[in-house]
């Protein structure tokens, strides 16, 4: 980061070489903002930098935009204000808003983008300013295809889920299914046994009944008899 930061500052300083010029009004300000960082997936291949200005007691003619980029080791000077790659890089004005275009996006464009704005009519140290920078990411293919990974992972988690609960289903209906059957067997037999046992409950109470008739029946015989006796002494 120290380095970055010296980097920088030797660019602002090389705009008062690159652009210099005379009779400007000293009271010239610019303030540059910049988006701290932009990412772009695998399936982009253009991809627009965004940066905004703001000058006060600067001329009406339009700005020089400078962009630079910082990779691992080096910087590289990307459009100042022409762009040494047309083809790559593009740079749009409008009004405050300013984007750099790049085209043909891959990994290697992986860096730190600085916007520099310098008002080259003017000698005051504040007409020639940059932002801090944007981390531009590019996520390459290997991230897409992890994520696939993922997903499917996911999805083969899911149906072997499904198929664990299906075949746990059938091991418990094939486990508990002799049991059902021997328990549904048991109630019959109870049922058929309560059946049999009220049968013979009826039948004993029927036998009883006739046992307490043909008693009453026998103990009335005797006097029956004594009566004929004496009706045929008489």
């Amino acid at each position: 980061m120290a380095s970055f930061n010296k980097l920088k500052n030797v660019l602002v300083l090389a705009f008062d070489w690159i652009l210099s010029g005379a009779g400007a009004a000293d009271t010239c300000q610019v303030t540059v903002t910049q988006p701290r960082f932009q990412e772009a997936d695998s399936s982009m291949h253009t991809m627009f930098l965004m940066c905004t200005f703001s000058a006060s007691g600067c001329s009406s003619s339009p700005p020089e935009v400078l962009w630079f980029r910082f990779l691992t080791n080096k910087h590289e000077d990307l459009c100042t204000p022409g762009c040494t790659d047309h083809q790559k890089y593009k740079v749009h004005l409008s009004e405050n808003n300013i984007s750099l275009q790049i085209n043909n996006l891959t990994v290697d464009d992986n860096a730190v983008y600085i916007c520099g704005i310098a008002f080259s009519d003017s000698s005051s140290p504040h007409s020639k300013q940059a932002g801090d920078g944007t981390v531009l990411t590019k996520t390459g293919a290997e991230k897409q295809h992890s994520n696939g990974k993922f997903i499917f992972m996911i999805i083969a988690s899911s149906l072997l889920f499904l198929y664990s609960t299906t075949v746990f289903t059938f091991f418990v209906v094939y486990k508990l299914k002799p049991n059902l059957l021997k328990k549904s067997g048991n109630e019959d037999q109870r049922t058929e046994n309560c059946k049999i046992s009220s049968g013979r409950k009826i039948f004993q109470a029927i036998a009883q009944e006739l046992q307490k008739q043909r008693y009453a029946e026998h103990c009335r015989q005797p006097d029956d008899l004594e009566d004929d006796t004496v009706y045929q002494n008489r």
